[in-house]
């Protein structure tokens, strides 16, 4: 087996998982996990911070 063979091994690889990892993500039954992950910086959030009089800072 020579070096090229290898590189060729790799990339075929690295391919395949890429394309793995872009249909599990593209899945229908993935997206409510994904709307929820991605609204989770904003879940603590009730209103927006205030100064202590009032004004926003």
């Amino acid at each position: 087996m020579d070096l090229n063979m290898l590189r060729s091994g790799v990339t075929l690889v690295s391919l395949l998982l890429f394309v793995g990892i872009a249909a599990w993500a593209w899945l229908p039954r993935r997206r409510a996990d994904f709307e929820r992950a991605a609204m989770a910086p904003f879940a603590g959030e009730a209103e927006p911070a205030s100064n202590g009089n009032g004004e926003r800072s």
